[in-house]
């Protein structure tokens, strides 16, 4: 059987489609509730892109040392146990991917509702979910191709309106210059809560991590597009982040999640802003396709280690793990009816962020207990990326669990039930031996 392979162009596409998504256009209204200058909070944007280039760097390593789908879940269980392997994978078919897409087609559904308020954004956001999933439980060559459609028109539209936002120019006085005043707000609390809404919004910097079996020339494309895919994303956020604080008043920003269309519109006029804002709904579609498309790996890699699991690696003739994909967007659509927006972001961030630190230390692991395994790729200027990476996530969840205490301890008891139902899984599996 000839099964289709992703290529470079694909696999940087995951990445970008993945990392361009919902917390840039609509997490900005969040973080203006703690800090107000201009150049912290453009130092927000470029932090956390340093911070996800320097995953990247170490993904990279990580992947190409074990070139199998799953990502995480692969990762931890070789390089720890298969106990924390899982519970990596059990967050990720829970939060991981689930909730993201529901949090995108909420979104979605949110930027179309304020053009057309008659629109139920509910049913909006669970037909999108609906519509993508059936386009990918076909076949990965039909998927890869919608993929990169949308993500070329993606980065093309958010570009253009770039380049219509830097020329514009308001009616109020937006300071980018750095002073005492941003350096404190850069050292504050508020800095460290609100880099999760960040840290959220580049998520999927590790996508194209997820589908390695499935990558073509895994060893050179999977370093190169985790890297270029996120360097990319890292300069089109500061450039659209720098454009909605030119254009927009911080006060109607403020606790908005529609922050794209605020912008529109003060740029273009209400009239071709209602267009933009569409066009921004548009795009979120990519998103949700790139987290259907690499999420379901996860499962399979779950289902083909365990054998009570074993249902979701289950693929049809074409290779593709459709019951996974159908199971995570079910999950994704309960997600959506039932959770606020606002308290999912900050759930998916704390609780990534904590196995994206776990992954990261392995690199340590990989290089000094793990000396055997082949590293086709090494990590440039090691150890600094894999340290500056740890120093930073680790504060950042020291003071979520301070500052989003209940959002947090959500976070924990999803990997705690996790951990149950890996010794249940074991149960199953003895009892069947």
């Amino acid at each position: 059987m000839n099964v289709h392979k992703i290529g470079f162009n694909t696999a940087i596409s995951i990445v970008i489609a993945n990392m361009i998504g919902t917390g840039v256009f609509t997490s900005l209204g969040f973080q203006v509730m703690g800090i107000q200058s201009g150049s912290a909070l453009l130092a927000l944007w470029i932090i956390g892109g340093v911070l996800a280039l320097c995953g990247a760097l170490t993904y990279g390593e990580i992947g190409a040392a074990y070139p199998e789908n799953g990502g995480e879940f692969h990762y931890l269980s070789k390089l720890y146990h298969p106990a924390l392997g899982f519970l990596s994978g059990w967050v990720s078919v829970t939060v991981g991917f689930a909730a993201p897409i529901a949090a995108a087609s909420m979104a979605l559904g949110k930027y179309v509702h304020s053009v057309y308020p008659t629109v139920n954004v509910v049913a909006l956001a669970i037909s999108v979910i609906l519509i993508i999933t059936a386009i990918h439980s076909i076949n990965l060559k039909s998927g890869s191709a919608f993929q990169r459609v949308f993500t070329i028109v993606k980065v093309s539209v958010i570009l253009l309106f770039v380049a219509f936002g830097i020329t514009y120019h308001p009616n109020f006085d937006m300071s980018f210059n750095l002073n005492k005043e941003s350096v404190n707000q850069i050292f504050s609390s508020s800095f460290a809560t609100s880099l999760i809404y960040v840290t959220y919004a580049y998520s999927g910097w590790n996508a194209a991590a997820y589908l390695s079996g499935e990558i073509k020339n895994v060893n050179r494309t999977l370093p190169r597009a985790l890297f270029f895919g996120t360097l990319l994303v890292m300069i089109i956020y500061t450039l659209i982040n720098y454009v909605f604080l030119h254009s927009t008043p911080i006060e109607t920003l403020k606790g908005q999640i529609e922050v794209g269309y605020l912008s529109a519109n003060q740029i273009f006029g209400n009239d071709i802003g209602r267009y933009m804002s569409l066009a921004i709904a548009v795009l979120l579609i990519s998103t949700i396709s790139a987290m259907i498309l690499a999420g379901p790996r996860v499962m399979q890699s779950m289902g083909a280690a365990i054998p009570s699991l074993k249902t979701l690696s289950l693929t049809n003739k074409n290779g593709v793990p459709y019951l996974a994909i159908i199971l995570q967007s079910l999950i994704a659509i309960l997600l959506v009816v039932f959770s606020s927006f606002e308290s999912l972001i900050n759930y998916i961030g704390f609780t990534l962020n904590l196995f994206t630190f776990l992954t990261v230390f392995g690199i340590f692991i990989l290089r000094y207990k793990k000396r055997e395994v082949e590293r086709p790729f090494k990590t440039p200027l090691f150890p600094l990326p894999p340290i500056l990476f740890l120093l930073i996530i680790g504060w950042i969840l020291v003071n979520v669990m301070i500052e989003k205490t209940t959002e947090s301890l959500f976070g924990l008891i999803t990997v705690i039930s996790g951990l149950g139902f890996y010794y249940l899984t074991l149960r199953l599996d003895k009892k069947k031996k």
